[in-house]
């Protein structure tokens, strides 16, 4: 066999995670590798992430780990192991953004932001000699060739492999809408409708409450909702609840609405005691006192506690609301609000190593694909895994080439 007269080009869409981790590992073996993104800068949600100090995995079994995937957990696998949560902090440590297990047993870089380690990614992606092409937005496909708008002009790119890294549909104004499924679904591609995860839920709040308490957290209570059940805190907002306890049971809650209005989600405001603790406690404060005194001295509920409990519950059975307090949720928030999203392509028109079986030498990865996950590193792991699966397979097939 004779030699290439040039390496294969690789053409990358999408300058998220995902995006860029595969180019990464392309470009160390020696392919070219050109990323193409429609914004002016790259993984603009990366970088939203880290003002929560970027939660780039979980540190528990794996196992365990792998449980967070739900139905698509076994299509993930074999992803997750070739590129564990241990490989993702070994990488990110080689960037100089040394990680740390939180006490939830998430995992951080120690600058709790996004910034530096990325920076340092750009760094030795350009010096693996990876091109970065902005405000490219692409626009499907013409025969073989992609299809890109770029200051109102039309330009064309034909690479030997394609690597579509595009995002869900969540957070359109960083960069992601989903617009893709468009282009693929123009050569027979069906595309699983889009649905937000991750996301808050609609309730009807008194006027006063929503007031006085909208922003507020609340922290150490229990969601329970059927068999999913999950300790942490929420934040109420306007309209209703978000945060890590809620996003858990957000599948579940979704799922439920899409059948049911409105579900009843119950709130446990003191989880460490039981039902006969919260009653003892209780029966030790004086009943002529006010209930809010009361709940205070007993219990040592906030004010937002107290606030829930006349607006939800029903105080002729206190202990009982106190540990398991209704609240009927009407919807969901919007998918552009959620911070992933459900949907997009089906595991069934990939081969195993993501490739299109529709489109040969096009693969496909990260959020673009059908699975979710609940926050808590789990969505940027998997982002991570699969465009290392993909580059795997990609550069063993390009090397195998005459």
């Amino acid at each position: 066999m004779s030699p290439l007269s040039s390496p294969p080009q690789i053409a990358v869409i999408g300058a998220g995670p995902a995006g860029l981790m595969l180019a990464e590992r392309l470009s160390a073996k020696g392919f070219p590798v050109d990323i193409y993104d429609r914004m002016p800068s790259v993984a603009r949600k990366f970088l939203m992430a880290g003002r929560g100090g970027l939660n780039l995995t979980h540190s528990e079994a794996p196992e365990t780990f792998l449980t967070r995937y739900g139905a698509t957990a076994e299509r993930l696998r074999p992803m997750i192991e070739a590129f564990s949560p241990q490989d993702l902090r070994n990488w990110a440590d080689g960037l100089g953004a040394e990680t740390f297990v939180g006490s939830s047993g998430r995992v951080f870089p120690k600058a709790l932001k996004a910034s530096p380690l990325l920076r340092a990614w750009l760094n030795r992606l350009s010096a693996q000699g990876v091109c970065l092409h902005l405000r490219h937005d692409w626009q499907g496909f013409d025969d073989t060739a992609l299809v890109f708008s770029h200051n109102s002009e039309t330009r064309r790119v034909t690479p030997d492999i394609t690597v579509l890294a595009l995002g869900g549909a969540s957070w359109p104004r960083l960069g992601a809408d989903g617009g893709w499924a468009a282009h693929l679904g123009a050569r027979g591609i069906t595309i699983a409708p889009f649905r937000p995860a991750n996301m808050g839920f609609l309730t009807q709040w008194s006027d006063i409450f929503r007031a006085r308490f909208a922003g507020q957290p609340l922290k150490n209570i229990r969601l329970t909702f059927g068999e999913h059940s999950r300790q942490g805190e929420l934040m109420i907002t306007r309209d209703g609840i978000e945060g890590g306890a809620v996003y858990a049971l957000s599948a579940a809650l979704r799922d439920a609405l899409e059948t049911t209005t409105p579900v009843t989600l119950f709130l446990d405001l003191r989880p460490e005691l039981s039902v006969g603790q919260v009653t003892d406690k209780l029966a030790r404060v004086p009943t002529h006192q006010s209930l809010s005194n009361r709940l205070r001295k007993a219990l040592n509920l906030s004010p937002l506690h107290i606030a829930l409990l006349r607006d939800c519950g029903n105080l002729s059975d206190l202990a009982q609301s106190i540990k398991a307090l209704p609240l009927r949720l009407t919807g969901t928030q919007s998918l552009e609000r959620a911070i992933s999203s459900a949907g997009g392509l089906r595991f069934d028109d990939l081969t195993d190593t993501l490739e299109l079986k529709a489109l040969p030498r096009v693969y496909a990865i990260g959020e673009m694909l059908d699975w979710e996950a609940s926050t808590g590193g789990y969505l940027l792991q998997a982002c991570f895994s699969s465009a290392v699966h993909a580059s795997t397979h990609i550069s063993q097939s390009l090397s195998a080439r005459p």
